[in-house]
């Protein structure tokens, strides 16, 4: 399994995650079907993390994409906080 994460940055430097979904590893048609309605709005993100829980997934966006540019990751799909590492 993984986590497909979708969500923007916003005008403060943060990635929000507004939708967490569980898909199998390597589903590109079904990652595609799920980001293709947000392509095009201002900001969009979307990550697939080969991990299966959405805890695991939301630590990793933030270790990998959020903390490096001096920003946090806001989750509004499951509420979950990463852990500053």
């Amino acid at each position: 399994m993984a986590v497909a994460l979708i969500g923007r940055w916003n005008g403060d430097g943060d990635l929000v995650i507004e939708e967490s979904h569980a898909v199998e590893d390597g589903d590109r048609a079904g990652i595609d079907a799920l980001v293709l309605p947000h392509t095009g709005t201002d900001g969009f993100w979307a990550c697939e993390f080969l991990v299966d829980r959405h805890s695991d997934a939301v630590q990793r966006a933030y270790e990998e994409f959020a903390r490096d540019e001096g920003g946090d990751v806001v989750d509004e799909a499951e509420g979950f906080e990463p852990v500053a590492v």
